[in-house]
């Protein structure tokens, strides 16, 4: 029996109760929920190194983010910047659920997680330091920060919880994969609650410049706040973030029975790979097409039926015009009044983070009837226009979302979002 069908005769449902945001456009539900609002970018000229040996030189990076506030001085202390946005997620996530997990049998309760680079950029600076200074200069902690799986043991352990546990490495496709485990976790009877999600802090000048090098970013140098411009015609590369989300995942008897206020229900998941090429998505976004269906067909959800596609739309040359004709091989007529909005031009791309961010997004639209425009795009190109490309912000509540991320590799993670009905 396949994990689906298994998934399916469980009768177990899997919901989301807590999102926890630490992002550009803000920290928390409400800050983010304001800044979408108001419609504009965080997008700025890099000021944490100097960016001029790249032709990119800007980012989307958290300015006001203090781990000493936010974390206990010995996690402060013993982490790096990637682990420190999930923990701060992570606890926001919590608070927002209103879950104590000191009730909850430990071996239940469990943390999925996704990066693309993980602590790459603490290496470096550590790096800088060896090359100074000899090993005696270097952290002693460094081995346990670029540890891969560091993002979510460092979780477990603040909160002692001793239930599945991983760290998937799957590039930009990695948080939304790891809230798709979550779902799978709790439906096949594995955990009964989930901390899931998504961190990254490439920011630093080796992380952000191999992505430059490979002319993968913008060069919208003179107009930060309209580089990331998902689905138009002038588009040129995607705007590199920072920031982390965590979201409360947990059975919907489990919500139900503690009185928990239920932002989605996740009823679908569809995991694909191109097996094409490391960067470029396949032309005809077969596998994409899958991915979206796997989902679907999973809820047992009509395609006609979905009020919003919340898209990748990474701002890439190709990315955008492959997912563009990849929903309307899905959705066909339906396409035409379907929205479809990305959010990275708020916030940029953080990479692994980027599809939980979203994900959380898409859970406020779901209780705070706004869906999300897609900023900065003025002119949709032709291959956009085969979608209902949302340039302004719509008055309505989606009941039904289709949540698509893309990643390096020709990973392709969709999560079908949908109110529970409870």
């Amino acid at each position: 029996m396949t994990a689906t069908a298994s998934a399916r005769a469980s009768g177990r449902r899997a919901v989301i109760t807590g999102l926890g945001l630490v992002t550009p456009i803000g920290i928390g539900v409400d800050a983010v929920w304001h800044r979408l609002h108001e419609q504009r970018s965080a997008v700025q000229r890099i000021d944490r190194f100097d960016s001029s040996p790249f032709r990119s030189h800007i980012a989307a990076q958290i300015n006001d983010f203090d781990a000493v506030s936010m974390l206990s001085a010995r996690q402060a202390r013993r982490t790096d910047r990637c682990s420190q946005l999930a923990l701060a997620a992570s606890q926001l996530a919590l608070t927002d659920a209103a879950l104590d997990l000191t009730g909850e049998a430990p071996g239940r309760v469990g943390v999925l997680a996704g990066t693309a680079l993980g602590g790459i950029g603490f290496a470096e600076t550590e790096y800088e330091k060896y090359g100074r200074g000899g090993v005696r200069e270097v952290d002693p902690l460094l081995a346990l920060t670029v540890f891969g799986g560091a993002v979510s043991c460092n979780v477990a352990i603040a909160h002692g919880v001793s239930g599945v546990n991983s760290t998937n490495a799957m590039s930009c496709a990695s948080g939304t994969l790891a809230i798709g485990q979550a779902f799978r976790a709790i439906v096949l009877g594995e955990a009964d609650v989930v901390l899931a999600g998504g961190s990254e802090a490439p920011l630093y000048p080796l992380c952000y410049g191999s992505f430059s090098l490979i002319r993968a970013m913008s060069t919208r140098n003179d107009d930060p706040a309209t580089a990331s411009r998902p689905f138009d015609t002038a588009r040129d590369g995607f705007v590199m973030a920072e920031g982390a989300a965590m979201v409360v995942v947990e059975s919907l008897d489990h919500a139900l029975a503690r009185g928990a206020t239920i932002y989605a229900e996740i009823a679908g998941f569809g995991l694909t790979n191109d097996a094409y090429h490391m960067t470029q998505p396949r032309p005809d976004g077969r596998e994409a097409v899958r991915a979206m269906r796997l989902a679907l067909e999973e809820a047992a959800c009509p395609s006609d039926t979905v009020d919003w596609v919340n898209a990748h739309g990474s701002s890439t040359p190709l990315n955008d015009g492959t997912e563009a004709r990849a929903i309307r091989e899905v959705f066909g007529a339906h396409t035409d009044r379907l929205p479809v909005s990305g959010t990275k031009g708020w916030h940029g791309h953080a990479l692994g983070a980027s599809g939980a961010i979203e994900t959380a997004i898409a859970c406020l639209s779901m209780t705070r009837d706004w869906i999300p425009p897609t900023l900065n795009c003025t002119d949709p190109d032709p291959a956009g226009n085969l979608c209902h490309i949302a340039v302004g912000g719509l008055r309505r509540r989606p009941r039904a979302v289709l949540k698509n991320s893309f990643g390096f590799g020709g990973c392709n993670a969709t999560l079908l979002l949908r109110d529970p009905g409870v």
